[in-house]
C-alpha cells in the first residue's frame, strides 16, 4: 500500500490525472482516488479495522495487491492464499473481502482488450483523429518493441503519401527490410513488384483511378 501510495503521488506530481494513473499502474480508479486523497499511506488500511490478530494477517498484503489489480472474487482470493499456506477457512477471507469492498469499491468496469482490428485502425489513423483513450491504449501497446516499430513504419509511410515523397520510398523499404517486422515484409515485397508505378503514385498529383473506372464501365 505504501508503494502504491508513493507511485500515485509521484505521478500526480508529474501532472497526470486519476484515469491515466489508474491505467498506468493497473489499479481501479476508486483505489487511485483514495490513495491520491490520503496524505500518508499509514491510515489507509492499518488501524481501519481494529481488533484481535487474525490468522489471515500474513496473507493480507497479497489480498491488498490482488484487490488493487482488480481481483475481487472472494473464492478466487481464498484459493490463492490457501496455495500460499493459509490454514483458515473461506469464511474468514469472505468477511475480509467484504470489508475491502466497502472501503475500496471497484466502480470501473474491466477494460476489454483491444482487438487486432482496433489496433490496426489506431496505427493507420492520423494521431489527431484518435480519442484520448485510444491514444493512451496505443501508447501502452507500443511498449511492445515489435508493435512500436510497426507503428513507426506505418506512420512514416503515411507521411510519404501525404507529402508525395515517392523519391524516399526506396529508403523506407530498406528500413523495413532491415527491421525484424515480418508483418510489413510482405507489403514491401508487393511494392517492389511494381516499384516504378508505386513511386509515380506517391509523387504525381493525379490518379489513374477515374480513367480505370471509365475503362471498366466501357467494357
Amino acid at each position: 500500500m505504501r508503494e502504491q501510495h508513493a507511485a500515485v503521488h509521484a505521478l500526480l506530481d508529474e501532472g497526470l490525472g486519476l484515469r491515466p494513473i489508474a491505467r498506468r499502474l493497473g489499479l481501479a480508479r476508486n483505489t487511485v482516488r483514495r490513495l491520491a486523497n490520503a496524505v500518508t499511506a499509514d491510515g489507509l488500511l492499518v488501524g481501519r479495522w481494529p481488533g484481535r490478530t487474525s490468522i489471515l494477517d500474513p496473507y493480507k498484503p497479497h489480498l491488498h495487491q490482488r484487490w488493487a489489480q482488480g481481483c475481487t472474487v472472494a473464492r478466487r482470493l481464498f484459493e490463492e492464499v490457501r496455495e500460499r499456506g493459509y490454514p483458515g477457512g473461506e469464511s474468514v477471507v469472505k468477511r475480509y473481502v467484504q470489508r475491502l469492498r466497502e472501503a475500496f469499491p471497484h466502480d470501473d468496469p474491466p477494460r476489454k482488450a483491444p482487438s487486432v482490428r482496433d489496433v490496426t485502425s489506431w496505427i493507420t489513423r492520423h494521431p489527431d483523429r484518435l480519442h484520448d483513450d485510444q491514444a493512451q491504449q496505443l501508447k501502452h501497446l507500443a511498449r511492445c518493441p515489435a508493435l512500436g516499430r510497426t507503428a513507426e513504419h506505418v506512420r512514416a509511410f503515411a507521411e510519404l503519401m501525404n507529402d508525395r515523397r515517392g523519391r524516399d520510398l526506396g529508403q523506407w523499404m530498406d528500413g523495413v527490410q532491415a527491421d525484424d517486422v515480418r508483418a510489413l515484409h510482405g507489403f514491401v515485397n508487393g511494392l517492389g513488384q511494381d516499384l516504378d508505378a508505386v513511386v509515380a503514385g506517391l509523387s504525381l498529383r493525379y490518379s489513374s483511378g477515374p480513367s480505370k473506372a471509365t475503362t471498366t464501365r466501357s467494357r
